[in-house]
């Protein structure tokens, strides 16, 4: 187990996080900019799904060459290592937003939450896009490393 735990946290992961960051910073501002600056904050939880793919899309391109280069350094070339690393993705995104959406709205439209001048549905909305967010993290480290650019 230790040993595991050692391998798992090596260096890979600290640039994993360092990319992260960089990439949450990107994505999360659009997301933001997009559901809260734009027509999408009249959809409450079709907004939350909209403004978060266009985001999510337009980080993991940058995610994509920040990850094979610099954090993992793959040096698989053609369409393979793409296909994964999409399909890791997409998986990634459906599981986050397919659990932290409806689980977010359900306790906070349940207990009447509203914070910061904003509605429940507006609050619950963002709220479930920072819940989203950690989610997507977590499960995409994972589905990264051991499977988008795993060592072959």
């Amino acid at each position: 187990m230790k040993n595991f735990l050692k391998s798992f946290f090596d260096i890979k992961f600290w640039k994993f996080i360092l990319v992260g960051v960089l990439n949450t910073i990107v994505g999360t501002g659009l997301q933001f900019v997009f559901y809260n600056l734009t027509f999408l904050n009249d959809m409450n939880e079709t907004g939350v799904i909209i403004a978060s793919s266009v985001s999510y899309i337009l980080a993991s391109v940058m995610s994509y060459f920040l990850n094979k280069y610099f954090t993992f350094k793959n040096k698989e070339k053609g369409i393979k290592p793409i296909l994964r690393f999409a399909l890791n993705i997409a998986v990634c995104y459906a599981l986050a937003y397919g659990l932290a959406v409806p689980f977010v709205n359900f306790i906070c439209k349940a207990n009447g939450i509203e914070m910061f001048g904003l509605t429940v549905e507006s609050f619950a909305a963002n709220l479930s896009m920072i819940a989203g967010s950690c989610l997507f993290v977590a499960f995409n480290y994972i589905g990264q490393r051991f499977f988008a650019f795993k060592e072959r």
